[in-house]
Order: structure tokens, then sequence, then C-alpha cells
């Protein structure tokens, strides 16, 4: 049994689009960065988090992803936004301006002892944005579809417009890096008939 260890719909269609079949099991876990956290070493640490908790209830023979994925600009990183003003503020750093999306990703099992193995590792992808008007940040913030999405963009919709460029995995700015998530995956089966 595999579960997906989320509840973002962007997630679960990707899995879903590479011919996998899983259960969508949401993890409730307390997402505020660690004073001086790296965003690398954050979305690491949340993907581990979010794959262990959904472990914990999940029956003998599962594996478990755990996913987090935020926007790092100027080192900060941009969640979801908060409301349409902090929409705005996002939009507008990242306006003209390459940053990095940054996905962390857990693969989580139990040995035959029952102690949890977990692989964890991060996919980077640099993303260029054109600049924005402050009349065009505003249309689209009004669209709502910045608002239920890191950096309050979402390549796959609206904002591809904006997006001329990009250097690295296109899934991992949707929200999961599809290939190395089935890499992950396939190792843990391999170690399983090991």
């Amino acid at each position: 049994m595999l579960i997906l260890a989320s509840q973002s719909p962007r997630r679960a269609e990707l899995l879903r689009n590479a011919g996998l079949s899983f259960e969508l099991r949401p993890a409730e876990i307390d997402e505020t960065p660690c004073e001086g956290e790296d965003p690398f070493e954050y979305v690491k640490r949340l993907a581990r988090e979010k794959a262990l908790e959904v472990l914990e209830s999940a029956p003998d023979g599962a594996v478990v992803i755990g996913a987090d994925t935020t926007v790092v600009v100027d080192g900060e990183c941009l969640g979801k936004p908060l409301d349409e003003a902090d929409a705005r503020r996002m939009l507008s750093l990242l306006s003209g301006r390459t940053h990095q999306v940054m996905t962390g990703v857990c693969v989580a099992r139990r040995d035959p002892d029952g102690n949890a193995l977990v692989e964890v590792g991060a996919e980077v992808t640099e993303v260029s944005f054109a600049e924005m008007t402050p009349e065009e940040i505003t249309a689209y913030v009004a669209s709502g579809e910045p608002m239920d999405k890191a950096g309050a963009y979402a390549i796959q919709g609206q904002a591809s417009r904006w997006i001329p460029r990009i250097q690295g995995c296109y899934f991992n700015v949707v929200g999961l890096p599809v290939a190395r998530v089935c890499a992950m995956l396939a190792r843990a089966r391999r170690e399983v008939l090991i």
C-alpha cells in the first residue's frame, strides 16, 4: 500500500498521472520554521515529519510519501499567502527575478521489527519571472489562483504567462518532483525484497 501524506490536489494529480495507485492521508504537523533554519533543511524536515506522522497509524507494509514545497527569494521562504495583500507582496518580490522552488521529499516504511526506515531528499528548481505590472499583480490575485499556493503562484495556471524559463524539474514547481519520488520508491521496494 502506498500513502501520500498530503492534502494537495496537485501532488495527488501528479502521482496519478505517473500511474501510481495510492491513498491520501494528510498529515497534521506544525510547519513553523525553526530559528535560523536553512530553507533546504526546512523542507526536508517537514517532509520527514509528515511521512513519519502518517506512518505511525499506517498498516503493516505501507510506504508513505511526505512532501513539502516552499518558494525562496533572498533567503526568505514564501509559503502560502495569508491574504490578498500578502499575495501581492510575494508577487512583487518575485517580479523580474529568478527564485528557487524547493521540495523536500521523504519515503518512509517500517522494517520487520517495526522500526521506521526513511529516505529524505530535496529538489531545487530555478524559476525566472518576467516583470509584472502592479495592475497584472492585482488582477492575478483577484483571480484567486495564488491564494493556496506557495509563493502565491501556480506555474501550471495563469502565472505561466510570466515564467519564460526554468532550470530543473518542472513538476517540482507544481509540488512534487515525480522522477525523484519514483526513484526513491523503487529503492524502497528493492530493499523490501532483499
